[in-house]
């Protein structure tokens, strides 16, 4: 018998998984419209609207080429998702294909790594999606305490901000607010911390206090993340289908973005030869790609839905290449209009497609963009539920989580109700109480190492098994694969130290997981242990 660890989940279980029908398992509602808008759903969110900006800053009108860098790593990555989709038609993504190609334990690294991806991701969302809710709010003057919009760091640290901006602006009427000076400013006044600034701050939170601690709790963040669990409950078809109408109202805000802004739009800022196209060389493009990727996360959470397909073996790679296509020329489009309105230098860090329209008097388009930005995030923060359940049902039915809470379906509903119920309080507790922006850099470094492993285990499972059925082949193997390790690679590297440490102890923790519970709860290593003969056990 082979190590245990590296142990393989048979093709033909995985097969008669998919297949499984009746109250205990998920119900097949999906087509290859939902499946897609999923895939959209999942991807165009705020960072369209935001990241856009602080790309351009390192590559300048080449932030289009940013968005194409981007666009292929997850590209290549997604044609070899498409296969493991139509070829394993079961929920849990990467997970479920490490452990048909490379064994057990890379099988748990991945889907402990997309735990985090995932359930950090729809935290580090519901935070954002707050913050917007909160500036739509402020256009009917609607105002919320400081102390119930953001947590008690997070609000200081805002106060901190307005008052520190208020500072700036009496110190220098002549600065512009959201431009790079008008920043440094604002950091310097910060930065100092003067006693004047701490005290003002400190009054403008105005939070209570409890046991001599000051309160702070994101009540949007808190609301939204249980108003999207109780989605997730009630169905699937009901999910996909708020999520249909969610992707059709953020997507035409996008195309109203790009067919308006493009009557602004001045050729000359673009650039006359490649050093004013790319100020920063391909290496600024490269810094701009890895910045900007968050923008492009959550195409993957459509393989997670595949027992809830009708047809699999067709409508995943559909959904998947469709919304990543879709995706990929929407964000060209932007970055080409925000860079062709305003000159890379000038371009707003904070709010770049808002305020390029601001700029030009368009205060009602801003306003809708920062509602498109707002429907953005509410559909990314379902995605991302969706596949956080998802894959904690499939490593549940493996064994590798208790079976009984994570893979119990409702009898209503077939919906992972109880799994899903306590990944929605812990996205709603952590978005509403803790500052996770630094923990939310994490999603990035997880997803490009799922989408590494993924490329991969298709040149694995080539070589190991190529009699099996494929609905649908990644093209040019292993080179489309290698070009997926590549770009993602490339990008990990740009991601810096400090991720890759975050990366290390999040897996360490996995490790001490899966050998103090998993190897010992495995049905796969169960199975071996009953297979081996008797004279071996003893």
């Amino acid at each position: 018998m082979g190590n245990p660890l590296y142990a393989k989940k048979p093709m033909k279980l995985l097969m008669m998984e998919s297949e499984e029908v009746g109250e205990h398992s998920l119900k097949r509602e999906l087509g290859p419209v939902s499946l897609t808008a999923l895939g959209v759903g999942a991807v165009i969110g705020a960072g369209i609207f935001v990241l856009s900006g602080l790309g351009a800053h390192f590559a300048g009108p080449g932030l289009m080429l940013s968005f194409v860098v981007s666009g292929l790593g997850c590209a290549f990555a997604g044609l070899c998702y498409a296969e493991f989709a139509a070829m394993i038609p079961l929920a849990g993504s990467a997970y479920t294909y490490a452990y048909a190609t490379l064994g057990e334990i890379f099988a748990w690294i991945i889907g402990w790594d997309l735990t985090l991806e995932y359930a950090m991701g729809a935290s580090t969302v519901s935070s954002g999606w707050s913050n917007h809710f909160i500036e739509l709010m402020g256009i009917f003057r609607i105002d919320f305490p400081l102390w119930l919009a953001y947590d008690k760091w997070t609000a200081f640290v805002t106060a901190q901000n307005v008052i520190a901006r208020q500072m700036a602006l009496t110190a220098d009427p002549t600065l512009v607010p959201g431009t790079q000076s008008f920043l440094d400013k604002v950091a310097g006044i910060i930065s100092a911390g003067s006693p004047e600034l701490l005290q003002r701050a400190h009054d403008l939170v105005g939070a209570p206090h409890i046991f001599g601690m000051d309160i702070g709790f994101n009540l949007p963040a808190f609301c939204i993340a249980l108003i999207i669990t109780t989605i997730l409950v009630i169905g699937i078809k009901e999910s996909a289908r708020f999520n249909a109408t969610i992707v059709a109202l953020k997507v035409s805000v996008v195309l109203f973005v790009i067919i308006l802004g493009l009557k602004y739009v001045n050729t000359a800022n673009w650039g006359h030869d490649w050093s004013s196209f790319a100020p920063m060389g391909f290496s600024g493009i490269g810094a701009g790609a890895a910045y900007i990727f968050f923008a492009y996360i959550g195409f993957d959470a459509v393989s997670t839905t595949a027992q809830e397909a009708k047809n699999p073996q067709r409508d995943l790679p559909i959904g998947i290449i469709c919304s990543l296509l879709v995706c990929t020329v929407l964000y060209i489009l932007v970055a080409g209009v925000l860079t062709g309105m305003v000159p890379w230098r000038e371009v707003n860090i904070e709010a770049p497609i808002a305020r390029a329209f601001l700029d030009r008097g368009l205060v009602k388009a801003s306003y809708l963009i920062t509602a498109g930005a707002l429907a953005g995030l509410t559909s990314v923060m379902l995605v991302m539920l969706l596949g956080q359940t998802r894959v904690l049902y499939s490593m549940a039915k493996d064994g590798l989580l208790p079976k009984g809470f994570f893979a119990a379906i409702h009898p209503r509903f077939r919906t992972p109700y109880k799994n899903t119920i306590l990944v929605g309080l812990i996205a709603a507790i952590v978005g509403s109480l803790f500052p996770i922006s630094d923990i939310g850099m994490m999603v990035n470094i997880g997803t490009l190492l799922a989408f590494v492993i993924v490329c991969i285990s298709v040149i694995v499972l080539r070589r190991t098994n190529p009699g099996q059925s494929r609905p649908f082949r990644t093209p040019w193997v292993p080179l489309v694969p290698l070009l997926g390790i590549g770009f993602n690679g490339y990008m990990m590297l740009k991601l810096g130290w400090i991720n890759w440490a975050r990366l290390i102890i999040w897996l360490i923790i996995g490790m001490v997981v899966y050998f103090s519970y998993s190897r010992h709860h495995s049905r796969v290593q169960l199975a071996m242990a009953e297979l081996e003969p008797v004279g071996r056990r003893r």
